[in-house]
This record gives structure tokens, C-alpha cells and sequence, in this order.
């Protein structure tokens, strides 16, 4: 991504509607996943740190980013050590070396989908589990995704087909932040349709707009232990490997 969209992730992070209501579903997701004590953690690509805080609460956490500007943004954060670094190498990690590994929105901005996958799988323990969310369906393509530099859009079928190539398991896979799902492909379709050529979603709306959103989006987090859904902005995964 653009220096000047990690800028303005690191401003708004803590408060987007988006970025606030995904980290309560990811956290309801995590607490759901069984974690040995005192767990070793990995987020790959962690941007400027939104996720640290929350991730941090699990266990043991390390972090890895490619954007030199982004990773000191979240060192600065000192929550974790953030290593500079870019996949699908992974050269600071060892192999089997942690229990949960997260890439959040992190796959569609690698060309090497599959290289990626790989080289997060056998930073796995055993037992450990691979936690993928990746923006969903190629049609709802938009300049946001110009903007932040994106290769794809994904469907469950093509990251299944990706997770399968990498020789990861499904444990969980499905769709999410879906009750907005029809407000926000309206919008995306119409951005489209007017020409619009660059914008992106990190922009964060009046105060009102903004927490009717996160309440809308953070209610999900109350279903997602129990089920995905069937449609939604984007796609969700816990894998494995099959060792």
C-alpha cells in the first residue's frame, strides 16, 4: 500500500467503524479456537498494529510487516517486537515455531497467493491453526482496492483452492460482515459505475454514520462463534495443516 493509506489506517484504526467491529469478531473468533496456555501468536503483515492489542491478549505475540514506515508505526505502539519483513519469506521465524498465525486481509495483497500460504504453513505447530480473512467476490472490485494495492477478491471456493494447493485443511471457513453486505455492495457498484477512479475505505464517516456502522458490523461477533454465513464483504478461514 501507499505510504499515505498506512497513514491514514494509523490515524483511524482505533476508531473506524471497520476496523473497530472487525477486531471484536476476530477476538470472538480467536477466544473460540482451541490455544494451549500461554500460546505463541504471529500476525503476518500486521500494518500499522490495529490487531496488536487484541491479539496480545492471547499469548505470546510476534509480529512481521513489509512497510518500512508501517512497522515503525506499530513498534511505536510497543505492545510487540514487529519485524520487517515481507512474504511468502519468512527468514526470522523458525519452522513449527507458533500456535496461532493470523493474516488479516493480508493474502490479497500478495501475488504468490499460494507461496504465501505455504510459507505461513510451516511456521505451524502441529496443532496450530492459520487464521485467514481476505476481501470477498471479484465483481465488488473498486478503486478501494486500487488504492491498497490488491492482486484479487476472493470467494470460499478460490481460497479454498489456494488453502488446498498449500495443503492446508479446513477447520472453518465462511463469509462475513454481511448484514451490511447489500449498503456496501450498492456503494462499491455505483462508485464503479460513476468512474470514480481512487478512494479508499479507510476514510472514516461523521461520528453518527461511524457508530451506527461499527453497531451494525459488531453484532455479528455475537453469531460468527457460532456460524459464518453465506455471503458477506469478506471471507474468514481457520486452517490447519494435515500433520
Amino acid at each position: 500500500m501507499s505510504p499515505d493509506v498506512f497513514q491514514e489506517m494509523a490515524r483511524v484504526q482505533k476508531t473506524h467503524w471497520w476496523f473497530a467491529a472487525r477486531r471484536k469478531i476476530l477476538e470472538s473468533v480467536i477466544t473460540g479456537i482451541s490455544l494451549p496456555c500461554s500460546p505463541k501468536i504471529l500476525e503476518l503483515g500486521c500494518g500499522p498494529g490495529g490487531n496488536l492489542a487484541m491479539l496480545n491478549k492471547f499469548g505470546e505475540l510476534h509480529a512481521m510487516e513489509s512497510d518500512k514506515a508501517a512497522c515503525d508505526i506499530a513498534n511505536s505502539l510497543s505492545i510487540c517486537n514487529v519485524t520487517q519483513g515481507c512474504l511468502p519469506a519468512i527468514a526470522p521465524y523458525p519452522d513449527r515455531a507458533f500456535d496461532l498465525v493470523c493474516m488479516l486481509d493480508v493474502l490479497e495483497h500478495i501475488e504468490d497467493d499460494g507461496m504465501a500460504l505455504q510459507s505461513a504453513a510451516r511456521l505451524l505447530k502441529p496443532a496450530g491453526r492459520l487464521l485467514v480473512t481476505v476481501p470477498a467476490y471479484a465483481w465488488l472490485w473498486s478503486a478501494h482496492d486500487e488504492a491498497h494495492h490488491h492482486y484479487r477478491r476472493y470467494t470460499m471456493r478460490t481460497l479454498e483452492q489456494a488453502a488446498s494447493a498449500a495443503d492446508l485443511k479446513i477447520q472453518r471457513m465462511g463469509y462475513f460482515n454481511s448484514f451490511l453486505f447489500p449498503a456496501i455492495a450498492t456503494a462499491r457498484l455505483l462508485g464503479k459505475s460513476s468512474g470514480r477512479k481512487s478512494a479508499s475505505d479507510a476514510t472514516e464517516p461523521p461520528p453518527l454514520i461511524n457508530a451506527m456502522l461499527r453497531t451494525i458490523f459488531q453484532m455479528e461477533s455475537y453469531l460468527i462463534p457460532h456460524m459464518l454465513f453465506p455471503f458477506g464483504t469478506s471471507v474468514m478461514a481457520i486452517l490447519h495443516t494435515s500433520k
